[in-house]
């Protein structure tokens, strides 16, 4: 769990299994849990617990679904509801969405995929301005902390580690990442009470990059009719956040060394000195150690920089929780297109969790709005994938032998349990023994 304010859920159900099937996929995404067969204890249990999202089976004995809800909205809890629901009485949990619930799941559950984006969708809702587990106020535009860390908690813990301090700080990962959404996520929970300020080092040309950093003066070159602020003097008492640092010029290195060792500057055509306590957070894809050695990085600014240096994993990295984050993006992202909510079949999080994503974070969003656009109904349909790593026709591998190295990785990963490496892929049990077998996967038991 990465924090104790992450998403709260109550579920109520008397069917034990049942119980604890949703529990365990819901802990598995990140959110807090809480379980009761007994929806008597759950009501009591609510006032303590403050569950923002209650899924209850709308059929138990003493007291059924529609009378927990109905004491709960007295309790005026706030809390959403979803409700459980047979196959055979999907009309009753219809009637109780018009009094109220703001979903229902049927049982059996077929895709827990569409619990994870029916919860999706209501934490969203909850929480539109902060759907993190952040105490701190965090921007709106960003996600959930549990989506931004998930699978990669040990960055997080760097992170928050950091934060606090006013040391440089230096971001390493590959493009798509997220170094510039970690950057913020840095930002706010420094507390610093200045602007987050972003540069791109490689997006610039070198003979604007000096002024766009330092500001200049009127009359300072030709086409300076007004003076103009730098970026380190609009990011006073804030951040400044130089991404691709590593496509910076010698020449602008020996100026941005002066900042951090004199933490002052000059606009350019301008004599008089400013002083900055902007806090200085760089990122790179490159390994800046290599770039010193080739006399391509100055070896002072690199040790400058490096005060706290933390590395971003790949998203290859952490395959299996990109179900749960590809529910995020597609929850936010069909919003943001005006459609109504679509989902994932088992078979999506196959090809997902299969794929090696070169582009990380970015190519995901990418291949999922990509999907939106051209989705006819509520159901997706991914663009075929190909595998990553060379361009030779060898690794240009169909859809199935991507699905059957993603089963054979989780259940070695799983060491043989069945059970834990169908979670780690998002998919049922039953769905992961019938690929097994369809693909004659030679598998220890577990």
């Amino acid at each position: 769990m990465i924090s104790k304010d992450t998403f709260r859920i109550m579920v109520v159900d008397d069917e034990k299994s049942f119980l604890l099937l949703i529990v365990s996929i819901l802990k598995d995404a990140g959110y807090e849990v809480k379980g009761f067969t007994s929806p008597a204890e759950a009501l009591q249990a609510i006032t303590e617990f403050r569950p923002e999202l209650i899924i209850t089976d709308m059929k138990m004995p003493g007291m059924d679904g529609m009378e927990l809800m109905r004491k709960a909205i007295q309790q005026k809890t706030g809390a959403e509801f979803i409700m459980i629901t047979a196959f055979a009485t999907v009309d009753a949990a219809v009637d109780a969405m018009k009094q109220g619930a703001a979903d229902y799941i049927t049982k059996p559950l077929r895709d827990p995929g569409q619990l994870r984006t029916a919860v999706s969708r209501i934490q969203a809702k909850k929480r539109p301005a902060e759907t993190s587990p952040l105490k701190t106020t965090v921007t709106r535009r960003l996600p959930p902390v549990n989506i931004i860390f998930a699978g990669i908690e040990k960055t997080y813990q760097a992170v928050t580690d950091v934060a606090p301090a006013n040391a440089t700080v230096i971001l390493y990962g590959e493009t798509g990442t997220g170094k510039s959404l970690i950057a913020k996520v840095i930002h706010q929970l420094s507390q610093r009470s200045g602007p987050f300020i972003e540069i791109n080092c490689a997006a610039i040309p070198e003979n604007l990059l000096e002024s766009e950093l330092f500001g200049y003066e009127r009359g300072a070159f030709t086409g300076a009719s007004a003076q103009k602020k730098g970026r380190f003097e609009l990011a006073r008492d804030g951040t400044i956040f130089l991404d691709e640092i590593s496509e910076m010029s010698m020449t602008l290195q020996a100026k941005l060394l002066r900042v951090l060792q004199e933490r002052s500057f000059e606009r350019l055509g301008s004599v008089s000195t400013i002083q900055t306590n902007a806090r200085i957070i760089a990122a790179t894809n490159r390994d800046l150690k290599s770039f010193v050695e080739e006399k391509k990085f100055r070896e002072d600014l690199y040790y400058r920089l490096s005060v706290f240096p933390i590395t971003i994993p790949p998203l290859r990295s952490r395959s299996g929780h990109i179900p749960l984050i590809a529910e995020h993006l597609l929850t936010t992202m069909s919003a943001e297109h005006g459609r109504e909510a679509l989902c994932f079949d088992e078979d999506d999080f196959m090809t997902l969790t299969g794929y090696g994503w070169p582009g990380n974070i970015r190519e995901l969003e990418n291949v999922i709005e990509r999907s939106i656009i051209v989705c006819k109904g509520s159901r997706l349909e991914l663009p075929a994938l190909e595998t990553a790593g060379d361009d030779t026709a060898e690794d240009k591998e169909d859809m199935k032998s991507i699905e059957r190295r993603a089963i054979e990785a989780s259940l070695e990963k799983a060491e043989g349990n069945r059970k834990r490496a169908a979670e780690m892929l998002g998919i049922s049990l039953r769905s992961l023994q019938y690929k097994i077998k369809d693909y004659n996967i030679a598998a220890r038991k577990g």
